[in-house]
């Protein structure tokens, strides 16, 4: 909100040498975030001139200019750079006369975009000086001609500042309105605010004796005499808010929209960011500024009967302002009159009757609309408006038909209208609930010492009303709609006595705490990582519902998943089952910008309600408190299991192509490499089987599990490569791998010390193993069966080649495994490492039919 410093004065006492930062300071000192500062880019001597004489002189181009002497201060006195009274200026524009008072850039001055005048030659002449345009004081677009003092309805005298004349020698100062503090989006608000920081004398504009006597005369028809029948439909809008709550209709006869705005007004209204848009327009937007009330005005000349507010219903159609052919749904809130649709309530009104240089009676619209509903409309129809943002944090409905007084009041002042005691009022403002707050609450959760009184004058500062003694009674204003429990009295109470008398204490740890076994595994699993080259990325946790079964589902079933209430997508709506899902989007953007090869993980939750298991809805208990151990149970039973899941893609090329060296693809084998660095960062032992999921390469997939101290296993994902066409669906290559774990499974079920092992001093034995079996059998089985067989004297079996081929049949394979044997106590003997390989065949022959290959 964009505050402008004279604006400010009229409303609270500022000090005279106050700057704009002293003014933003006193806003931080009460809670607002200040932006920025605006004005000031106009400098030096600028001045009101009056055209002596114009010559023109067309020149070789076409094009004609004048050479001019303007008169910029007085006769026989000094100029405001000092110079003459009388220069000779070059001017392209043709719209102005010999007699004629213009703005005068004197040499020294500096416009917008640090545009310096100075003397120069040019056509012949030196110019001393620039007769200006609105665009070149950023007054506006127009560049076609200068400005004319007269055409405006501008008097000023020779030689004096001109800047003044437009306002042009304010300054605005812009803070941060946070959405719970709608009040301030208004002068009226943030005046009160800075009284609040500076002490300053507050002067309430809704409360001036003049807008109660033009309310009582504009609004003293009855609902049905009205010269505009206003009716409301008696309905409730979301959170049982009233469509209106209140609506005040104002009566203006014989406007004149012709008349420019004065230069204060639409000077005030460019300095808060508002372009000047007529002087009908202007005065809505000024009091919307000023009380914070939107106003809408409609030619009333193009009313058809009275004005509806209710529904729309699905289908109905409505152009808006902005000249957009809108199709409307029944969750908005319209402006009606006999014929139909004229407005979009709280957020912009139609094509039909708006007001224009034409329009001669106006009917004042002022209205209080539902926040929520006023809300989804802007959001829907992607229409934010001054207005809408207003009524979206809420508007006072107190200050309702004051706001449409004031309207009427500057219509009648700069318009020339006569106000109609034609007008009418529905609906009254809801007084806000008393809140119960125990004395020493602030002081409690504030950790400073205040007394009853502080606290009393505090909230009476903002505009409570405070009865009782140990336990106060605090009924808010109408305009503080975000006060409504007692931590919010609170906050207001340390907000107006000071938030920098709030202690900084750091809490002292207790011995023996810190990161939990868990918490210290994961970071450590993290680190490893991205230690191996792998980046560690975050992906948004919301998919689809095919996603879900694809990346959750071994065999393509539904899965039970959770669904959000207030989705921003209503195709991604559900919460993720896998990370993959987001990862896969993630190596997408960034194949697609030129990054083709890289390794990406994410550690994070995933979502995975149990099927037929019912999760209540439990109410938060209150922030002043630790809920109890009961309590936590209750919220706890409400949320479904969150585990922690990890996730790994590899795309592209592991190595690079460098000279003599060939490319090299990330596969399933690095997939598998990444596992073993995974199982030395949490301590686990891990397995891997041949296995089969939706979402990975049927042939190159393997799943993984975990061993516990008792030797069980228990799965906890897959490794291997992503399948063809999910890599094809997302534009990655062909070959892909990938890792999908819960996090919390391998955890719970790995040891956190692992021995070294004895260093044992005899020699090993080796030996290899071919074994012939039926293609279809996983070679981890083989080499477990032979493990299993060998006995104690094995210490290390690997897979050192698969081969199928001649030989063989179609349906054999040969896997060769070799063998290492040791004994702690004596030197093995090649008949004994041959005895224990023998045993290790024989297992695997009893289990899967291997036979020895010659």
């Amino acid at each position: 909100m964009r505050i402008p410093l004279s604006w400010l004065r009229d409303y609270v006492d500022v000090a005279a040498d106050a700057t704009p930062q002293d003014v933003l300071d006193a806003f931080v000192s009460v809670g607002f975030e200040d932006e920025a500062i605006h004005g000031g880019a106009l400098t030096g001597p600028i001045v009101v001139g009056e055209v002596l004489e114009r010559e023109p002189e067309p020149q070789k181009n076409g094009k004609t200019i004048n050479w001019c002497q303007v008169r910029v201060a007085p006769e026989g006195e000094s100029a405001a750079d000092g110079g003459a009274d009388v220069r000779g200026i070059v001017c392209g524009a043709q719209n102005f006369e010999v007699g004629d008072r213009v703005v005068v850039t004197l040499p020294g001055a500096v416009l917008p975009g640090d545009f310096r005048i100075a003397a120069r030659k040019t056509y012949g002449h030196t110019s001393d000086g620039m007769m200006a345009s609105q665009r070149e004081l950023g007054l506006g677009d127009d560049h076609d001609g200068i400005i004319v003092l007269g055409k405006l309805g501008l008097e000023a005298e020779i030689g004096t500042p001109a800047l003044p004349l437009f306002g042009l020698d304010d300054i605005a100062v812009e803070v941060n309105v946070t959405p719970d503090r709608g009040y301030a989006m208004s002068l009226r608000g943030l005046a009160r605010e800075f009284s609040h920081a500076t002490g300053g004398a507050f002067r309430d504009p809704a409360l001036r004796p003049e807008l109660d006597a033009i309310g009582a005369q504009a609004l003293a028809a009855s609902a049905d005499a009205a010269r505009v029948p206003v009716t409301v439909a008696d309905e409730l809008a979301v959170r049982e808010q009233p469509l209106s709550e209140v609506f005040a209709g104002v009566v203006v006869t014989g406007v004149d929209g012709t008349r420019p705005s004065p230069s204060w007004l639409s000077g005030r209204l460019r300095l808060a960011g508002i372009r000047s848009l007529g002087l009908l327009i202007d005065i809505t937007n000024y009091v919307m500024l000023e009380l914070g009330q939107p106003i809408h005005g409609y030619d009333l000349d193009q009313l058809r009967g009275g004005i509806h507010v209710r529904r729309a219903t699905a289908g109905e159609r409505l152009t808006t302002l902005d000249g957009r052919d809108r199709e409307l749904s029944d969750e908005d809130i319209l402006i009606t009159d006999d014929r139909g649709p004229i407005g979009l309530a709280g957020v912009m009104g139609g094509a039909e009757t708006e007001l224009s240089n034409e329009t001669k009676n106006v009917f004042i619209e002022a209205a209080t609309f539902a926040s929520v509903s006023i809300a989804r409309t802007a959001r829907r129809h992607k229409l934010p408006s001054e207005a809408s943002r207003r009524f979206e944090r809420g508007v006072d409905a107190s200050v309702t038909a004051k706001a449409a007084a004031r309207v009427a009041e500057l219509l009648v002042e700069l318009a020339g209208g006569t106000v109609e005691a034609a007008g009418s009022v529905l609906g009254e403002a809801a007084r806000p609930a008393p809140i119960t707050l125990p004395v020493e609450l602030p002081a409690k959760l504030m950790g400073v010492d205040y007394d009853r009184n502080e606290v009393v004058s505090s909230l009476e500062a903002v505009g409570c009303e405070v009865e009782g003694d140990d336990v106060l009674t605090v009924t808010p204003p109408t305009w503080r709609g975000d006060l409504t429990e007692p931590v919010t009295l609170v906050e207001e109470v340390g907000r107006l006595g000071g938030f920098d008398r709030i202690p900084s204490v750091v809490p002292q740890a207790t011995s023996g705490r810190g990161p939990s076994r868990e918490q210290a595994l994961r970071r450590q699993l993290s680190d490893v990582l991205a230690a191996a080259g792998a980046v560690e990325v975050l992906s948004y946790p919301f998919v689809t519902e095919e996603e879900n079964v694809l990346f959750d589902s071994a065999d393509g079933t539904p899965v039970p998943s959770v669904k959000l209430a207030n989705a921003m997508d209503a195709k991604t709506a559900w919460l993720r089952r896998s990370i993959l899902p987001g990862l896969a989007g993630v190596a997408h953007r960034n194949v697609s910008r030129g990054r083709p090869s890289f390794a990406v993980f994410e550690l994070g939750r995933v979502f995975r309600p149990v099927a037929g298991v019912e999760y209540g809805v439990a109410e938060l208990p209150p922030v002043a408190q630790r809920p109890s151990a009961e309590k936590l149970a209750e919220l706890n039973a409400g949320i479904p299991p969150q585990p922690y899941s990890l996730s790994l893609l590899l795309v592209g090329e592991r190595t690079a192509k460098q000279p003599d060296l060939d490319a090299v693809a990330y596969s399933w084998h690095d997939a598998l490499e990444y596992l073993d660095r995974i199982s030395l960062a949490t301590a686990a032992e891990l397995r891997v089987r041949q296995g089969s999921h939706g979402a990975f390469h049927p042939g190159r997939c393997a799943e993984v599990f975990v061993i516990d101290a008792a030797g069980d296993e228990h799965a906890i994902g897959f490794a291997g490569e992503l399948h063809p066409d999910v890599a094809e669906a997302h534009d990655l290559p062909r070959v892909v791998g990938a890792v999908e774990l819960d996090v919390d499974a391998l955890l719970a079920h790995s040891e956190r010390h692992v021995s070294a092992g004895t260093i044992v001093g005899f020699p090993a034995a080796t030996q290899d193993l071919s074994l012939v079996v039926a293609r279809e059998v996983p070679a981890a089985d083989v080499r477990d069966a032979v493990r299993e067989g060998a006995g104690e004297l094995l210490e290390d079996i690997r897979l050192v080649d698969d081969y199928r081929g001649r030989g063989l049949e179609e349906t054999e394979k040969s896997l060769t495994f070799a063998l290492r044997f040791r004994a702690d106590d004596r030197t093995l003997t090649a008949a004994e490492a041959t005895e224990a390989k023998e045993a290790g065949a024989a297992k695997a022959a009893e289990r899967f039919g291997a036979k020895i290959r010659a």
